[in-house]
């Protein structure tokens, strides 16, 4: 059942098409309407007011929602993730700020809505950094045709995006790869076998996982006993720049020892080559930074 403003409307249940008509006869609320819900629940708390302006926003929901439909994930799913989005709106909107609610809410659904598509559209996640959520959410509309891009459309793509041609080309990839099934339900004796009868989750296994607590105890010891192989003033320098928090600047490094950033950067880097030289197992005579 929905509440809307001044009626109440009986929710159909199954049936998406009946969902979207339903939303729509939802009389959409007047700036002045708008305003004086908002207040009641700001100020007093009003869940019915609140819910008011969630029912009226719906259907705009629906239309938000039905601009990522070719992501091959269900529409109802999308319109369910964006109206989580919508009622965080409603709980976040100021109506002293001057806006119509559909102008704030806005981003909260499509930020529900985006992050719904991530978590599900690819079980191996193929947009993990800003760039490439950018990218990822992005590169359908800015494609110019079907298929591979060619040299001269991978170029305009990552000018139009601010983005590297390389990251365009590894998106590219992402998204036209397929998934295969771990478990693809395979019958004993099929030529195919899923990856769920030959891949096996070793990771916490005590054997592995005391190995890998060695090699890092191993790293770690390795990496001081390099560092020793440093003068004072070069060891606090890479201490400094590399191996604590905040990590301090040329610049103020460079204070501190009375001499330019530059030669920070210099000592810096013969540091880096001696430690190098002494972790692939070669013995060197103490670095004299002057």
């Amino acid at each position: 059942m929905l509440t809307g403003s001044n009626h109440t409307i009986l929710m159909p249940s199954g049936s998406l098409e009946a969902y979207v008509e339903a939303v729509n006869r939802v009389p959409m609320l007047s700036a002045e309407e708008e305003r004086e819900l908002a207040i009641r629940y700001r100020e007093e708390n009003d869940l019915d007011a609140a819910r008011q302006l969630v029912v009226s926003h719906l259907r705009f929901v629906v239309r938000v929602a039905r601009g990522y439909a070719g992501y091959g994930l269900a529409h109802g799913d999308l319109i369910q993730e964006g109206n989580i989005g919508l009622m965080k709106a409603v709980k976040r909107f100021d109506p002293a700020v001057g806006v119509r609610l559909v102008s704030f809410a806005v981003h909260w659904i499509r930020a529900e809505i985006h992050e719904f598509i991530l978590r599900n559209w690819r079980i191996v996640k193929v947009a993990t950094t800003k760039a490439q959520r950018k990218l990822f959410f992005n590169l359908r509309s800015a494609k110019k045709r079907l298929g591979w891009m060619n040299g001269q459309e991978v170029a305009a793509v990552a000018e139009d995006l601010g983005v590297t041609p390389s990251e365009v080309l590894l998106m590219e990839e992402r998204m036209n790869a397929h998934d295969q099934a771990f478990d693809g339900g395979f019958e004993e004796g099929d030529e195919d076998i899923a990856p769920a009868a030959y891949l096996a989750d070793t990771r916490f296994e005590p054997v592995h996982q005391l190995e890998a607590a060695e090699q890092q105890q191993h790293g770690t010891e390795r990496l001081a006993a390099a560092l020793e192989h440093l003068d004072a003033r070069s060891r606090d320098i890479i201490a400094s720049r590399w191996l604590t928090e905040p990590k301090q600047t040329l610049q103020a490094l460079a204070e501190r020892y009375k001499v330019s950033a530059e030669r920070i950067r210099q000592i810096e880097a013969n540091a880096f080559d001696t430690l190098k030289r002494t972790l692939a197992g070669h013995e060197f005579p103490q670095l004299t930074a002057s």
